[in-house]
């Protein structure tokens, strides 16, 4: 049997490859490793066992510099992802095999509608386990509190976006208070390090009313990280309300379906934080103003209340006045007639006195005179006229003095007397 160098056994090979696999193929597999050198991509492919996720076939691939510098920005527009571990991709490869470095698949393109087919069906699949988990909408349930002035933020550092949206705030008149937990924005570890940061806001969740995720530029590609199970599921659960500004406007990831608000930049976070301070105070300033158009309107109801009450105390000044004259009426009547039978008695025992008593009359009559003298003016003094005079005047109800303003039904007629005249008043 002939020996052969290897030189001369991997030339058999190659020279057999290359008549045996003339021609291109379509291959569908997993990126299981994917890097860059020297402008070229250096890919490794895998199959594996879709029950235990084992590797049933493994291949090297490889796209050279002029290939690649082609094919790369097309795949990024296209599906808005670079090429990295775990991608399920479709390439059209031929076969080559080199004596010194062994064989390989030469990529010379690739669909990205497989690979954006794969992702959708990988983000539905997501989506189809938060809704089956009930997690999907609870951030949805929350509710950013009115004075939301406390905000974890996370974001890079070193982020223009943690920049302008710092900056946003400041700007604004309002007194917002911020605390950054860094994170990797991009990349493979995204996932883990905002799953990190959350877990440190989550210890002191008191602190804060709502938190903020922010990513300033970067690919579009860059936004993978954000599509991940282990990430949705953590955010979807936080207890405060996380509004997202990690994409552009027209890239919606995971994360932000299950975020309680999504924005497009970190400036849009920043604006709808202060728009929701400003709806906030503009709640306080009308609460404000109706507090004191009611003020208004109840002080101008007590106002009309006193107003009546001042017009019906002279009417009740009055009935009193008139009430007090009956009285006097009566007293004085009564007062006449006592006077009227004490005179008469008095001057029958006078005569009597006379004729039995003659010198002691002279005297007797003038003590009698000057005693009259003084109930004269006793009497004058109690003469209704003279309240009359003086501004009183005497009401009767049915011809009595009317005493009492309960004794005055509605629609009663009374008479009112005065110095000069009468008057004649219905009761309302």
């Amino acid at each position: 049997m002939q020996t052969l160098t290897l030189l001369e056994l991997n030339a058999l090979v190659r020279m057999t490859i290359e008549r045996s696999l003339n021609r291109e193929y379509w291959v569908e597999a997993e990126l299981s490793e994917c890097r860059e050198s020297k402008g070229h991509c250096y890919m490794e492919l895998v199959q594996k066992e879709p029950s235990t996720n084992t590797p049933v076939a493994r291949a090297q691939a490889k796209c050279w510099r002029p290939q690649w510098t082609m094919l790369q920005p097309m795949f990024e527009r296209a599906t808005g992802q670079q090429l990295h571990a775990g991608l399920k991709v479709r390439m059209k490869v031929y076969a080559q095999f080199h004596e010194a470095y062994g064989f390989a698949w030469i990529v010379t393109d690739i669909d990205p509608t497989f690979t954006m087919g794969d992702l959708a069906r990988r983000r539905q699949e997501i989506v189809r386990q938060l809704k089956a988990e009930g997690v999907f909408d609870l951030q949805k349930e929350l509710a950013l509190p009115p004075f939301c002035m406390d905000i974890a933020v996370v974001s890079s550092a070193t982020a223009a976006g943690y920049g302008d949206f710092e900056n946003q705030l400041a700007e604004s008149p309002f007194a917002f208070r911020t605390q950054l937990f860094t994170a990797v924005m991009q990349g493979e570890q995204v996932e883990q390090s905002v799953i990190e940061a959350l877990e440190r806001i989550y210890h002191s969740e008191t602190h804060f009313d709502c938190v903020v995720i922010i990513r300033g530029g970067g690919a579009t590609a860059d936004l993978s990280g954000f599509d991940t199970l282990a990430l949705a599921e953590n955010v979807a659960q936080f207890p405060l309300p996380i509004i997202t500004g990690i994409g552009h406007d027209r890239d919606e990831s995971i994360l932000d379906m299950v975020s309680h608000t999504r924005v497009k930049t970190p400036t849009a976070a920043a604006q709808l934080l202060i728009s929701l301070a400003d709806q906030t105070l503009r709640r306080i300033e009308n609460c404000e103003e109706r507090i004191v158009r009611a003020t208004q309107g109840r002080l101008e109801i007590e106002r009309l209340r006193l107003t009546r009450l001042a017009d019906r105390i002279p009417p009740l000044f009055s009935l009193f006045q008139t009430r007090q004259e009956a009285r006097l009426d009566q007293l004085l009547q009564r007062l006449a007639m006592l006077m009227t039978g004490r005179t008469a008695q008095e001057r029958q025992r006078l005569e009597t006195l006379a004729t039995r008593l003659a010198p002691l009359a002279a005297t007797l009559m003038e003590n009698r005179r000057h005693r009259l003298q003084l109930l004269e003016q006793r009497t004058a003094a109690l003469d209704p006229s003279l309240l009359l005079r003086r501004g009183y005047s005497i009401t009767l109800l049915e011809g009595h003095p009317l005493l009492d303003a309960a004794q005055a039904k509605p629609g009663d007629i009374v008479e009112t007397r005065l110095l000069k005249g009468t008057l004649h008043s219905q009761v309302l």
